[in-house]
């Protein structure tokens, strides 16, 4: 484990908490691995609405804008276990 000495708040989030993929989940469970990729791969392009973590992360990232170069918050996302989930969150972070 990395230890920070700048006294910096450092946050892990899933992706799960970060947006909502309940939809997508609902396509793993029911339907299996193959459907959920093709749903992830064919939905790539849409920006996944927020998750219930989503608005305490800006909040807790806003945080930065107080001191620009003394960054006080770093928020980390736990990758998604499947590269097609992580493509499409990937996107709507760019968004």
């Amino acid at each position: 484990m990395e230890t920070y000495s700048d006294n910096r708040l450092v946050v892990a989030i899933s992706s799960r908490a970060l947006f909502d993929l309940e939809e997508s989940h609902r396509v793993f469970t029911e339907e299996g691995v193959d459907a959920y990729c093709q749903y992830q791969i064919s939905h790539e392009d849409e920006v996944l609405k927020p998750g219930v973590a989503f608005s305490l992360t800006r909040k807790l990232l806003n945080l930065n804008r107080l001191e620009r170069t003394n960054r006080r918050v770093e928020v980390v996302l736990i990758p998604a276990t499947v590269l097609t989930r992580a493509l499409r969150i990937f996107n709507s972070i760019s968004h």
